[in-house]
């Protein structure tokens, strides 16, 4: 009723007695308090303990059952279907059959997943249920899910859509986290398990996404929406196919994901050294096709603007390729900065086999070995690293990054450089105009259903790789090695300093500001006033790119709830 409160009590099972009912209650918020108190023993801040518990909170409450028989939805029941039901979206995934309990995006709407959005979501689970996120994580790579030619399902309205390989990435960090809550002892059997499932996801990548066999990889849509002048989920309005910084980058990121994966495992069974060996070697490649496409000098990177661009291959009459470089400034060209690998002494000493292939490699390809930043010059306590970008371009692309006036927001990194709100890229082809710009907020176009945008605001999962590809640099590097930041501050950080500056930033969207308010509630003056709905998060899809804002969908917390992994005191890299 209006200005008042109704209070419902119910209870699920055989007895629907309520005797004892608010004694029971009593007792489980104790049990609860009891578990977070000691979870987040070393959070000084309370204000900063109420936002990561809602947060995780919000991770547990969208674990739903979700069912759907692919084959028996396209054939029907007991009435024969129509014959365009049999052909109509996911026809071609007819072995996929889900019948399970898995983390959602969003539980207010009709259940979906994501599968790249589900490998963030398992880093937050595993700081409160590590068994959990290791069964999500495996439960795509098994056969009711994962393709026969190695795809994994997108979601429910097009599973054969293209996502970001960060699979691979979330096992290997959900297997550290928990093996430093057990005491140094990980699951060994769950990295074996996931670890060949990936291999056949990483085939499929290989075979279907490098349009030329040059180790530049297409990829479409690849989760971002509108981030680019084009529609990427579907044919380009010119023809050809364009070669894309992030889809080469990603594939990068997922070569050293399983290199680390494969020499973990090396560790106790010497099999998999050859296969740490063979990741190594394919990420050596990826990094020579960026840098020298087709044998013909050109690469993805542009050296007068320190950045990384896509490149669009038209063919021409003859059969040749036209190719244009697409000078959009957007998360697509930082994306490189997230394949970044560092390896212990330790590791090396203990596996002669793959060291001695780094050797060789460094002997009998000094070209190929100087693309990779400096895995044959010992860093920081003798580690050596893996990485697209060497120290120099590694400080022109942070340049670029961390610049107010371009990318770097009071909120964290911005998805779309602000460059383009004045002057925004415009590509013409054959007497049509194709136009992208700064829009921090809600989208404005319909691209991709026009319902979240990337050409702007704020995202929570690209902002967090970056903060752990920042420390695994400074895990090399060390302090002696500075940058500026805010770039034309003229005050110099190092690259950590810079990694938990960006933290902050992040996590500021929802702590309580000077005016004791949180940024994320800007639009809405009774959020902020109100102590009742104040202090009642929404962790919202994505964030305004110039004042924090929250945008898109408020209903769920699908990967924001990265932040309760944000808040969670930082332990030195291993």
């Amino acid at each position: 009723p209006a200005h008042g409160t109704k209070t419902f009590r119910a209870r699920l099972g055989v007895d629907h007695s309520l005797a004892g009912f608010e004694d029971v209650l009593a007792q489980r918020r104790a049990e609860a308090d009891a578990f977070y108190h000691q979870l987040q023993c070393r959070i000084a801040d309370q204000d900063a303990c109420k936002i990561q518990r809602q947060a995780l909170a919000g991770m547990i409450w969208t674990k739903q059952w979700y069912y759907y028989d692919v084959d028996r939805w396209l054939d029907g029941d007991l009435i024969e279907t129509p014959e365009s039901r049999k052909q109509a979206r996911n026809n071609d995934w007819r072995h996929l059959h889900n019948a399970d309990v898995i983390s959602m995006p969003d539980t207010w709407e009709y259940p979906w997943y994501a599968t790249w959005d589900l490998a963030f979501h398992c880093l937050p689970l595993s700081l409160v249920d590590s068994y959990f996120a290791k069964q999500q994580l495996l439960l795509f790579t098994r056969e009711r899910y994962l393709h026969p030619n190695g795809q994994m399902p997108a979601y429910e309205w097009n599973f054969c859509d293209v996502n970001p390989p960060v699979h691979a990435w979330a096992s290997w960090r959900v297997y550290q986290i928990e093996r430093t809550q057990r005491g140094g002892e990980g699951d060994l059997s769950f990295l074996e398990q996931v670890f060949h499932k990936l291999m056949l996801n990483f085939t499929w990548w290989v075979n279907r996404k490098d349009v030329e066999d040059r180790n530049v990889f297409q990829g479409g849509f690849l989760g971002l929406d509108n981030i680019g002048v084009f529609d990427r989920s579907k044919p380009l309005p010119t023809g050809g196919h364009i070669n894309q910084a992030d889809g080469t980058a990603w594939m990068a990121m997922y070569c050293l994901n399983m290199m680390r994966m494969a020499l973990e495992l090396s560790l106790h069974n010497a099999v998999y050294e050859e296969m740490a060996i063979k990741f190594f070697r394919h990420f050596l490649h990826i990094a020579e096709a960026m840098t020298n496409m087709a044998d013909c000098g050109i690469g993805l990177w542009d050296e007068e603007d320190g950045f990384y661009y896509d490149e669009l291959s038209l063919p021409r009459y003859d059969g040749s390729m036209e190719r244009i470089v697409l000078k959009v400034r957007s998360l697509v060209g930082i994306i490189p900065l997230l394949a970044v690998e560092t390896i212990e002494p330790e590791t090396l000493r203990k596996l002669p086999r793959f060291a001695e292939e780094l050797s060789w490699t460094l002997e009998n390809e000094p070209g190929l070995a100087s693309l990779v930043s400096r895995w044959h010059e010992p860093g920081r306590g003798d580690r050596r690293l893996l990485s697209l970008l060497r120290g120099r371009r590694m400080k022109l692309l942070l340049k670029r990054m961390l610049d107010p006036d371009e990318f770097l927001s009071e909120y964290g990194i911005r998805s779309l450089s602000k460059v383009h709100e004045q002057t925004p890229y415009v590509f013409e082809h054959q007497g049509q105009q194709h136009q992208i710009q700064y829009t921090p907020a809600e989208s404005s176009n319909r691209m991709f259903g026009g319902n979240s945008n990337w050409r702007g605001p704020i995202w929570f999962p690209i902002n967090f790789l970056i903060i752990e590809s920042l420390q695994k640099f400074h895990h090399y590097y060390g302090d002696e090695f500075k940058i500026e930041y805010p770039t034309g501050s003229g005050k110099h950080l190092t690259i950590l300093e810079v990694s938990d500056r960006l933290a902050e930033r992040l996590t500021r969207l929802f702590r309580l500001d000077n005016n004791n308010e949180r940024p994320i509630y800007r639009h809405a003056p009774r959020m902020q006033q109100d102590s009742k709905f104040r202090d009642h998060l929404l962790f919202y899809e994505y964030f305004h790119g110039d004042n924090g804002r929250g945008v898109g969908a408020s209903h769920q917390t699908g990967w924001t709830g990265l932040v309760a992994k944000l808040l969670y005191p930082r332990r030195p890299l291993t």
